[in-house]
């Protein structure tokens, strides 16, 4: 089903350890396996860097119940330190492709707000294990 509005770019982490190197493919895997369609996710940033999609970036997404109908989602893989709690332990292949990926999706969707999982009301997950909002506004993607 086609999204009719872009209101959020949901920033999202796998929920991985730092030696689990997945991608889309895996997480496609993984969310079907919960019943779903297909991967929830628009893009995986890979920890290579690499950007990868998910679901087809004009589809409804699965990844945020409050906000799939109106949003984009980016999900970087790890978000877990060694012991499985919340990092940012996040390559800086992943943070480079992070900023241009969000750039190029505020640039098509420049009255989106972007936000981690974790900001969306009613969320109750460190998800994606960092401060989106700060991260943006320290001038890597927002003015």
């Amino acid at each position: 089903m086609p999204r009719k509005e872009t209101s959020y770019i949901v920033v999202h982490c796998a929920a991985t350890k730092p030696d689990q190197d997945i991608g889309a493919r895996e997480i496609d895997a993984w969310h079907r396996k919960n019943g779903w369609i297909g991967c929830g996710y628009h893009y995986v940033i890979r920890r290579d860097g690499t950007i990868e999609r998910g679901r087809a970036e004009h589809a409804v997404g699965a990844h945020a119940e409050q906000v799939n109908q109106i949003s984009v989602g980016v999900c970087l893989v790890g978000g877990l330190d060694a012991s499985g709690k919340p990092a940012p332990d996040f390559a800086q292949p992943q943070w480079s492709s992070l900023r241009r990926l969000l750039a190029d999706l505020c640039t098509r969707y420049p009255k989106a707000s972007v936000v981690g999982h974790r900001d969306i009301p009613g969320v109750a997950k460190a998800c994606p294990s960092f401060d989106v909002k700060a991260w943006c506004s320290d001038g890597l993607i927002l003015p």
